[in-house]
């Protein structure tokens, strides 16, 4: 039985490829972790991910540089408040209306605390717990007795962070004199 030209170009072929693909399968096994063959625990290969997608951070979640302790955390970027216990567990958290004047990053103590006034917007507030001031602006937590939706004045240099009257009410029970407030961006 005489071979044609095509069933020797044929055998040849398939013969390259077997030989093709058994080097290549060699090659793959000496390979650095990482460069092509996967390894449980190895690190992907330079640009590829094989982590899942990360889920957008909850902005709810506890800031995770907001120190330790019982404290209040306050977020300028979020406009949240924590009440965070001593054991790490946040009690409550919840939105807040800004002051126009802003507190800088920092740790501060509760230093004041009044049940009901009328703030510098002349809205009447209650449970107003204070614990900084920026150039003769005293900042502090208060809750709007008449409209708990009631934001501070946008045009009145306050330092009224101005929350709901529950969430007021948790925070004079909370921020006692001496408590430490946590200032974040």
């Amino acid at each position: 039985m005489a071979l044609s030209s095509s069933g020797i170009v044929a055998g040849l072929t398939a013969a390259a490829l077997a030989t093709v693909g058994y080097l290549a399968h060699q090659a793959s096994q000496t390979l650095p972790a990482g460069l092509g063959r996967s390894q449980a625990g190895a690190a992907p290969a330079a640009g590829v991910s094989k982590a899942p997608p990360r889920a957008r951070k909850d902005p709810a979640a506890l800031p995770g540089d907001s120190g330790m302790g019982a404290r209040v955390v306050y977020s300028l970027g979020g406009d949240r408040v924590w009440l965070v216990g001593e054991d790490e567990t946040v009690t409550r958290t919840f939105g807040v209306h800004p002051s126009a004047v802003d507190p800088a990053p920092g740790n501060y103590l509760v230093m004041s605390r009044s049940n009901a006034i009328t703030g510098s917007d002349g809205v009447p507030v209650e449970h107003v717990v204070r614990f900084t001031s920026v150039d003769g602006v005293v900042i502090g937590f208060s809750a709007a007795v008449t409209d708990p939706t009631t934001a501070p004045a946008p045009n009145v240099r306050t330092g009224g962070i101005r929350e709901s009257r529950e969430d007021g009410e948790a925070m004079w029970t909370f921020a006692t004199i001496g408590r430490k407030v946590v200032v974040v961006r």
